[in-house]
């Protein structure tokens, strides 16, 4: 009996993530409030019912998915070697390097991920455990670009207050959040109905704009090198 249970278990684990994949699927290609659970069902060749077994209803599914986000951009920036920089300690690359890295990270998983952007302001309104857990996303956002930030005000590659690295950290977030939609309000209609199109060059290389103008030295002319990877 206890390996006939452990195998059910299998299967219904590996039913569940067939239904959550194939939601992600429809949810990011036509937006989530445009699909049905008798849609996702459908796609899966499988009964409504069935589909109602593992998950009540789509907002369950919503969730699932969303923890799912949430701990694949739960990702923190690399700990700066060394301790405290003496004041004449030269900028290391690796700061700027380990900015752009953070980016790219955060901006895959949201592209991965683009059906709760695409909707944010509706999906929020209507869950509010979701609307909980973005604020806590956006929290944690904030305060590993601002340690980014200060890391580099520290090895003197940076020239900001305080004051200015928290409204930095914060149009950071506002562009990176809103990327999705712009990116898609600009594409051709069909190439915005497949919604693959998402650069995720062009869109780290515009919130680096944002902090180039406070590099200093040696500092932003490595921006200025990295930057024309994705511009050229």
């Amino acid at each position: 009996m206890a390996a006939k249970a452990d195998g059910n278990t299998i299967r219904t684990e590996r039913t569940r993530a067939r239904i959550l994949a194939e939601s992600l699927t429809l949810f990011n290609e036509r937006g989530e409030a445009n699909v049905t659970t008798g849609m996702i069902a459908e796609a899966l060749g499988m009964s409504p019912g069935n589909l109602y077994y593992h998950f009540r209803n789509k907002d369950e599914i919503v969730e699932r998915l969303f923890a799912r986000f949430e701990e694949r951009v739960d990702v923190q920036p690399a700990a700066p070697a060394g301790g405290a920089a003496p004041r004449d300690a030269p900028w290391g690359p690796g700061a700027i390097e380990d900015l752009w890295l953070y980016l790219h990270l955060m901006l895959e998983g949201m592209r991965d991920y683009r059906f709760l952007y695409r909707n944010l302001d509706d999906l929020t309104a209507r869950n509010s455990r979701l609307h909980l857990h973005f604020n806590r996303i956006v929290d944690r956002k904030l305060a590993a670009v601002e340690a980014l930030c200060e890391d580099l005000v520290r090895v003197r590659a940076m020239r900001a207050t305080p004051a200015e690295i928290r409204t930095l950290a914060r149009n950071v977030l506002v562009v990176a959040t809103y990327w999705l939609n712009f990116q898609a309000l600009r594409a051709p209609r069909a190439k915005r109905a497949v919604g693959d199109e998402v650069d995720l060059g062009e869109a780290a290389y515009q919130v680096m704009a944002l902090i180039a103008p406070y590099l200093a030295g040696a500092a932003r002319r490595h921006h200025d090198r990295l930057s024309r990877h994705y511009i050229d």
